[in-house]
Order: C-alpha cells, then sequence, then structure tokens
C-alpha cells in the first residue's frame, strides 16, 4: 500500500476508535428512528397484566412474562408465560400456581423458559425457575421464599442470561423503597452457576465504581460471548467476560431497564432518564438524556436508532402517575427483522415496533 494510502488508512481507523470511545459517555438522543407502532397487534384471552420483561426466540416468536393479575400472581389463577405468534396469535399459556411477582424471562437454545421471580410470599419466589417449552418444571435456584446475602439464596433477582456452554447468570439486587425515601438496592450482583444449577461464584457488589452495580436490571450475551448488565440506577451497561472480569462501562444508551442483543444489535428501553428527580421520585437523575429506546451495535457501541417513548393520553398519565406523559416501557426484544416489543408495568401492554 502506498505511504499516503496507509497514512489515511490509520487516520481512519483512529478516527473510527476515537468515535467509538467518545459514544461510551454521552447519551444519544438524535439518531434517526425509522420505527411506527403497530396497533391491535396481540390476540390473548384475557388483557396482559403489569409486564417488565418479554423475549423473542430463533423461531421470532415473542415471550412475555406477566404478573397475572392486578394483585399479582400469589393466589392468582392466571398463566403468567404467554408463547404469540408474530402475528399475535398465543401459541400458549403457562406457570400457574409457580410465581409471585415475575420479573425476567429469557429462552435458551433449546427452547427451554427461565422465569425469574423476584418477590417472596407463601412459601414461593426470590427464584429462577427453568422449564421445558410446554411448561414442564425442569430446574429451579434460588430457596423458595427465602432472600439474603448467601450463595444459595437470591435477594430479588431481575433477570437470567444463558451462556453458549449453558452457564447460567443471573442478576439480582432490584430497588425497595417507599417514593422520596432511601433506596435500597440489595446484593446488586451476578450470580454465576453451571448448566446443572451448580453455584460456581458471583462477582459485581454495591457500588459505583467500575465493576460495581446499582440494582443490575438485564443481562444478554453477544457473540463474542462478552456479559452486557443493565447497570440501572447508575444509568450505564457494563461489559464483563464470563469470568467476572470488568472490561468497559456504556453511558450512550441510555439508564437501561431493559435490554436484548440479537445478532450483535443491541437493543435498550429507558423508561426513567430525567433531568431532575420530579416524576419517578426514587431514580436518581440522569441529566441529559431522553426515555425512549436506543438500538445500536456492540461490536463499535455505536447508537443507530433513537426511538422516543410512548406517549400516552395526558388523563391517563396523571392517572397512572406518568406525569412526563411517557409509557413505562421496560423489558424489551426484538425479532430477526427488528421489529421491536416493549413490555410496560404500569400502562400492562406490550407495544409493537416495525421498521419503516
Amino acid at each position: 500500500m502506498p505511504a499516503s494510502r496507509l497514512v489515511l488508512a490509520t487516520a481512519a481507523a483512529a478516527a473510527l476508535v476515537l468515535t467509538a470511545a467518545a459514544q461510551t459517555t454521552t447519551c444519544v438522543n438524535d439518531a434517526p428512528n425509522p420505527y411506527h407502532v403497530i396497533n391491535d397487534w396481540a390476540h390473548t384471552p384475557r388483557p396482559f397484566a403489569a409486564a417488565s420483561a418479554v423475549y423473542v426466540d430463533n423461531k421470532d416468536n415473542l415471550w412475555v412474562l406477566d404478573r397475572c393479575s392486578d394483585r399479582g400472581c400469589a393466589g392468582s389463577d392466571e398463566a403468567p408465560i404467554w408463547e404469540l405468534a408474530p402475528d399475535g396469535a398465543v401459541l400458549k399459556n403457562f406457570g400457574a400456581g409457580l410465581f409471585v411477582s415475575p420479573h425476567g424471562i429469557t429462552v435458551d437454545n433449546d427452547g427451554n423458559v427461565w422465569a425469574v421471580d423476584g418477590g417472596a410470599r407463601d412459601g414461593k419466589g426470590q427464584t429462577v425457575t427453568k422449564l421445558s417449552p410446554d411448561g414442564k418444571v425442569l430446574m429451579v435456584l434460588g430457596k423458595p421464599g427465602e432472600s439474603g446475602t448467601g450463595l444459595d439464596v437470591f435477594d430479588k433477582p431481575n433477570a437470567v442470561a444463558i451462556a453458549p456452554n449453558g452457564d447460567i447468570f443471573v442478576a439480582e439486587g432490584h430497588r425497595t423503597g417507599a417514593e422520596g425515601q432511601p433506596q435500597n438496592y440489595g446484593n446488586s450482583r451476578i450470580m454465576k452457576f453451571d448448566k446443572n444449577g451448580k453455584f460456581i461464584k458471583t462477582f459485581g457488589h454495591l457500588g459505583t465504581g467500575e465493576g460495581e452495580m446499582m440494582g443490575p436490571h438485564a443481562v444478554a450475551f453477544d457473540s463474542k460471548g462478552r456479559l452486557f448488565v443493565a447497570d440501572r440506577a447508575n444509568s450505564r451497561i457494563e461489559i464483563f467476560d464470563q469470568n467476572g472480569k470488568y472490561l468497559t462501562s456504556w453511558k450512550q444508551f441510555g439508564r437501561p431497564s431493559g435490554m436484548f442483543i440479537k445478532n450483535d444489535v443491541l437493543y435498550v428501553s429507558d423508561d426513567q432518564s430525567e433531568d431532575k428527580t420530579t416524576s419517578i421520585e426514587w431514580a436518581p437523575p440522569n441529566p441529559g438524556c431522553k426515555r425512549g429506546f436506543r438500538v445500536g451495535s456492540t461490536k463499535t457501541g455505536k447508537v443507530e436508532y433513537y426511538v422516543p417513548s410512548p406517549q400516552l393520553e395526558p388523563s391517563l398519565a396523571q392517572k397512572l402517575r406518568l406525569y412526563d406523559g411517557s409509557a413505562d416501557a421496560e423489558g424489551i426484544a426484538a425479532d430477526s427483522h427488528g421489529t421491536i416489543y416493549a413490555a410496560t408495568v404500569r400502562v400492562k401492554t406490550i407495544y409493537k415496533y416495525a421498521r419503516q
């Protein structure tokens, strides 16, 4: 290669690296939005209850984990695990009587469903349950109904991800505390198990430094096997290797409540960012960052698209105490076409966004 072309290529590569590095510190609000909402798409026999988690499997079917009813799953006869076809038809609905407060869901390469229960009541909850594709319980991690700081129990688990070799990674430490009062983020750590449920190690702990966490709310793997952690209360994504070694942090995707990776495309939902503590009194502010969905690359860290949060009728927003008018879209997943599904807690629906 001629020297002049080599210099230009080197400069271009350096510029790309600098751009990716810069993207790690600034929340992106001005990327293009090629998405539009698809209304009335799901055909379920009952309305969705509050839902904080969705997952799209390798058949492009959507899995939803909702909370059974307005009073939750404890004492309810409703089944909280749904499988829906892309056209909204219900394929399966199971899991009645197993959960207290369902929170996170994933599907492994064998089609097994993993459901996270962050509640505790009547000897149930504080568990991660593995179910067959037809709803048979195959494994339960944690001690049902018990919580703590030990290595055999969870403390308000949020999410689960399955590594390519079958190792199980569980994020725990959901925020608790009344609005306007000091908040408790529990253990704020990642628990690692082998494919048979044997404990391997834990990493991360409560804090704001590198490798520390404050309410890790979602977890996912990229094609390199790196673990992405939605460190929500710290308004960042943290990236680790599978041994728990801290690699880096990204803030350009906002304050992550939900996170999903497909073909190294990273989908992130942000339902809490704001300049100051107003409509969500328990959430630390994240100045300069708007709520919504951000779509980008796990390889470069670049945010390619920004989709504003769904907006509600003012009367409904006031009733639900969503005073900025945006829906609380928390869980997120996407299919092979880039169609986005977003789960809400207070609005109690699943939004669907298609590419233009």
